[in-house]
């Protein structure tokens, strides 16, 4: 697993909606917004499935996916990969739904997905952009 670095973990704060991609085992790509994105460790972060269709397909052919943080006020972008669990049940599952709920309680929280951070890059322009930084 991979570490998030406090600047990174700085800019994660910052960011309300998450570009979240990921892949059929065909190849397939699908990117959805995703605002409950949870960052619970250094190495992993929480994605709530409210209305998840493709994504969840997805990641049951496919447990990976990428994440792009994005803080316009530094500039500062970052891409995560990592592995992907899905719980449906569990202290983990009703820790994330108390979470929605205390937000907005008429949402579903039918899932959580836990991302076992596996690498990060640069997306910034310039020379470094697509750096693998860990």
């Amino acid at each position: 697993m991979v570490s998030l670095t406090p600047e990174m973990k700085e800019t994660f704060a910052k960011v309300k909606l998450f570009p979240v991609a990921t892949a059929s085992i065909a190849g397939v790509p699908n990117v959805v917004p995703i605002a409950f994105v949870q960052l619970v460790g250094d190495d992993t972060l929480w994605l709530a499935d409210n209305f998840m269709q493709k994504t969840l397909a997805n990641v049951k052919e496919n447990p990976t996916l990428a994440l792009f943080i994005y803080d316009a006020e530094t500039k500062q972008c970052f891409q995560i990969k990592g592995a992907v669990e899905i719980k449906t049940a569990g202290p983990e599952f009703e820790k994330m739904k108390a979470m929605v709920h205390a937000k907005k309680p008429d949402l579903p929280a039918k899932s959580l997905l836990v991302v076992h951070i596996s690498e990060v890059f640069i997306c910034n322009p310039g020379p470094n952009a697509g750096k693998k930084i860990t």
